[in-house]
């Protein structure tokens, strides 16, 4: 054996080592990728459901503010009625109420006028 020959051994085997001492961190790496790869489907199988249950709950509250809505309407509806009904009210009825009120208040004021003494109607 020459030289030659000798050095190319000894690269041959620094060359084998170097290659077993990579192939355990990419064994390693690879034992992670299909960790990552099985933690991903986990996370898929388990966000399809919760994805139907956040529609669901969105298209239900979505009902529910609909019929909010047409409550509101309806309050609104009733408010106005409401005030219509009283401004009615007052211009009808309230006039000739506070009259009668004015004239019976009057009336009350001279039957008691007449009913006290002569003297005292003069120390007024």
């Amino acid at each position: 054996m020459t030289g030659g020959d000798i050095a190319g051994l000894i690269a041959a085997g620094v060359f084998a080592i170097l290659v077993a001492l990579l192939a355990v961190p990419i064994f390693k790496l690879g034992r992670v990728l299909d960790e990552v790869r099985t933690t991903i489907k986990q996370i898929g199988d388990g966000t399809t459901p919760l994805i139907d249950e956040v529609t669901s709950t969105v298209a239900t509250t979505n009902t529910q503010l609909g019929k909010v809505d047409g409550i509101s309407n309806n309050i609104s509806d009733a408010t106005a009625n409401i005030s219509a009904l009283t401004s009615l009210f007052a211009a009808t009825l309230g006039q000739p109420l506070i009259k009668v009120a004015a004239f019976s208040y009057g009336v009350r004021q001279a039957f008691a006028g007449r009913k006290k003494p002569v003297r005292a109607r003069r120390s007024r």
